[in-house]
């Protein structure tokens, strides 16, 4: 496709800007972002163009569960429930299968509005605890899927080696995850010939359950220096209450203590929170991801989010397990739930901006580009040119002003408004379809065929 269009009206940092000219090189960055253009003869000029939305937080293989764990067991159900039927679940996947998984993932995410994804990897070893002959086999398989949907990829290999706080032993069925840290650096070094424009590589200790304090620091010191960190932390009560048990101290408050936390860092399942827990991350500069739709399945809580806000906490998106694909949902959610908490309206503003769908979405924006550790996020020269074009012929947005124009894609109906999508400067979307749809649904529904035989 040509190097360049033309836009009616583009998001940029400060702000929606009329007519103007986007322009990126061969190797997908962007190169002349000018406003107040005048469009040239041969140019199609679009309505509404906005940068991409990074999705910091996924578990690739978890999508092939969605919808199979709502049913009621015989006692109360919660996420310690829920996470006991994922580690049977994922005793069984392939190499192959985790592919095929992650590519329908990834289709899907693109034609939503997601553009560059944050893989929490974690399925290191062969359902027999071993490693296979290619210890990142896993790893190259879901970078892989990303290539080949076009979508960028932050990859964390996931360090987890203990059950529980206190250094607990794993479980028979968390064999597949072990690691320790020097196998989880032999995995980075790995990886080294897959970075470029498009894929990063950094590092996830999943949990103060699965990786004590030593190891994290251990890990982090060894890390180069720029690369993304990523850290489940204080998802569920329990996990408190038992962080406390075992150090007194509660997770956040431990891991500020304990670690030098900067903007590299991203805390995933930030829910739990004292004030000045809220406080510590914000001034830290690390980003909290908040992951609404998996949050709200698992029963997990409600981000702080006022709090946070008042603070100048950086914070993003992610789809986690992938019940929603959609960051108009994980945005409309997290906005909708602090409404339901705080019985009231319009929660997600700051004195600058009172649109609060396009404090959201800047603000996730930002947030996630953090997260992932590459150029992306933002319609400026040197960044990626990962552009969403949405339907203007859609009756939410057909002659609208663009000033309007988030907020009622992110609060008015369920249709999905994105119609092309451009990553790293290639169309991947082309009228609400996946160049390469038909045959990563074709290869998923295989593999969900070969699953649902188990």
């Amino acid at each position: 496709m040509k190097q360049s269009l033309f836009a009616k009206h583009a998001l940029l940092g400060d702000g929606w800007a009329k007519n103007v000219r986007l322009s990126w090189n061969m190797n997908g960055d962007l190169t002349i972002v000018q406003a107040e253009a005048i469009a040239l003869p041969h140019e199609v000029q679009q309505g509404y163009v906005l940068p991409g939305m990074i999705n910091l937080h996924s578990h690739a293989f978890q999508r092939a569960m969605a919808g199979m764990t709502e049913i009621a067991g015989a006692g109360p159900d919660s996420f310690w429930t829920w996470r006991d039927l994922m580690y049977r679940y994922a005793l069984h996947i392939t190499p192959a299968q985790m592919q095929a998984i992650a590519a329908q993932l990834y289709a899907e995410c693109l034609r939503h509005g997601y553009t560059a994804v944050c893989e929490f990897h974690y399925l290191h070893r062969a359902p027999d605890g071993a490693f296979y002959a290619n210890m990142a086999e896993t790893a190259e398989r879901v970078i892989g899927a990303a290539n080949a949907t076009g979508i960028g990829i932050s990859m964390l290999p996931v360090l987890y080696s203990h059950a529980d706080f206190n250094d607990q032993p794993l479980r028979s069925d968390q064999r597949r995850f072990s690691t320790d840290v020097e196998q989880i650096l032999q995995l980075i070094q790995q990886l080294e010939s897959s970075r470029n424009a498009q894929v990063e590589i950094g590092v996830a200790p999943h949990s103060l359950r699965a990786a004590n304090v030593g190891q994290i620091r251990a890990l982090v010191a060894a890390l180069p220096k720029t690369r993304p960190i990523h850290i489940h932390i204080a998802e569920q009560e329990r996990e408190v209450d038992a962080c406390l048990a075992a150090s007194g101290k509660r997770p956040v408050e431990l891991l500020l203590e304990t670690q030098q936390l900067d903007q590299r860092w991203c805390l995933v399942h930030a829910t739990h929170l004292n004030p000045a827990e809220v406080a510590g991350i914000a001034a830290s500069g690390a980003v909290a991801g908040i992951c609404t739709s998996t949050e709200g399945n698992l029963g997990d809580g409600f981000f702080p989010l006022p709090d946070y806000i008042a603070a100048q906490g950086q914070f993003g998106i992610g789809s986690d397990s992938h019940v929603s694909h959609s960051p108009i949902e994980e945005l409309r959610w997290l906005e909708y739930g602090q409404r339901l908490r705080l019985q009231g309206r319009n929660i997600a503003q700051v004195a600058g901006q009172r649109r609060v769908g396009d404090f959201l979405w800047q603000a996730c924006l930002q947030g996630g580009a953090k997260a992932s550790g590459r150029q992306v996020g933002q319609l400026a020269v040197g960044k990626r040119a990962d552009l969403l074009i949405l339907d203007d012929q859609h009756p939410n947005l057909q002659d609208l002003p663009a000033a309007e124009v988030l907020n009622t894609w992110i609060f008015a109906g369920n249709d999905n408004l994105v119609r092309d999508v451009i990553v790293g400067g290639k169309l991947v979307v082309q009228a609400g379809r996946h160049v390469e749809q038909e045959r990563i649904q074709r290869e998923y529904v295989a593999c969900m065929r070969e699953l649902r035989r188990l």
